[in-house]
């Protein structure tokens, strides 16, 4: 088996997570958070749609993990990720981070916004 090393340029992976944290990069968060390309910080959640918003310039996808169990988001909130042309896709947190972590390592314009598990 040929092994290669994974290089991300243009964001951090999500290294773990736990009940209430997310490691992304190295460093832990506590709490909801927003990373892509941009950087990583806290999220206020679905009531924050602004800096989702302020991503659509920067990604062609967000990957919003809405925590342990699959929920369905605001509809306005989606509403308004697609009128700037995001593509938006919903899963648990956890396969949120995996499908994330993968894309990124294929050079993908993808961010990720995370409710904790």
């Amino acid at each position: 088996m040929r092994l290669n090393e994974i290089t991300y340029t243009n964001a951090q992976p999500v290294d773990g997570y736990g009940p209430g944290f997310f490691r992304i990069g190295g460093q832990v968060h506590k709490g909801a958070v927003l990373t892509g390309p941009t950087g990583t910080s806290i999220w206020a959640g679905f009531s924050e749609a602004d800096p989702l918003l302020a991503l659509s310039e920067h990604v062609d996808v967000l990957f919003i993990g809405t925590g342990k169990d699959l929920t369905h988001i605001p509809t306005d909130l989606r509403a308004r990720l697609e009128e700037v042309g995001l593509g938006v896709e919903i899963m648990n947190s956890p396969a949120a981070c995996r499908t994330y972590n993968v894309l990124l390592s294929e050079g993908r314009r993808v961010a990720l916004a995370l409710i904790p598990v």
